[in-house]
């Protein structure tokens, strides 16, 4: 049964799963982050008021992480196909993964720079600093740290909808538990694979949380 094959599918699994989690990550962050700062600036109170924008907002995400990811999953498969010319495989996958994960990653980011002490704010908006200036020399660095312990968290997360996505042929570890341990009752493969993912969560876990121990001035 551990043929040269099945072990290089598994490697194989284990790339598509960091190819998977990290590409979605990147590109969930990229729309999450300047998201979260958006629903930090223009809430009541904020530097940049805007109720009517920021409820707006506030209901857009709340609605999209409402949404349980294997329906999501199927629901935007027209989207999906329309992107990447196709449903299956890793790539495919990317898709829904983005579209789930970037809503999860702007509460991660409202809630880390809401953590910084009002009082720094304030002292720079006391000398002047426009809206930009504070976001980017103020807000994010000082809420670094806080950031990057989000990061892990929504890494780890990613993860684990990528290996939901093995239902709908999505690729990696996933796709290999659910065909070998699911449909074909090789329950040693499906044992191996959620090891692996296990394991894989465990050092990105560990990796985040080090470089968070190390910006973080107050240690």
């Amino acid at each position: 049964m551990w043929s040269s094959t099945i072990i290089q599918m598994i490697i194989k699994g284990i790339f598509e799963t960091l190819y998977m989690t990290l590409l979605s990550t990147l590109l969930a962050y990229i729309i999450g982050l300047p998201l979260g700062v958006i629903l930090v600036i223009t809430e009541k109170g904020g530097i940049l008021p805007r109720v009517g924008l920021n409820k707006t907002l506030n209901i857009i995400v709340n609605l999209a992480r409402s949404v349980p990811f294997l329906i999501l999953l199927i629901a935007v498969l027209p989207l999906t196909r329309l992107i990447t010319g196709t449903t299956i495989g890793s790539t495919a996958t990317v898709v829904p993964l983005v579209i789930a994960a970037a809503p999860f990653i702007a509460r991660l980011v409202e809630g880390s720079i809401k953590e910084i002490d009002k009082g720094v704010i304030e002292a720079a908006l006391s000398m002047g600093a426009s809206t930009f200036q504070i976001i980017y020399k103020v807000m994010i660095p000082e809420a670094i740290p806080s950031l990057i312990v989000g990061a892990a968290i929504a890494t780890t997360t990613i993860l684990g909808y990528s290996a939901m996505a093995g239902i709908v042929g999505g690729g990696g570890l996933g796709t290999i538990a659910i065909n070998y341990g699911y449909y074909r009752y090789e329950k040693d493969i499906m044992i191996v694979t959620v090891i692996l993912l296990i394991i894989i969560v465990q050092i990105l876990q560990e990796i985040g949380m080090k470089i968070a121990d190390k910006t973080d001035k107050r240690k």
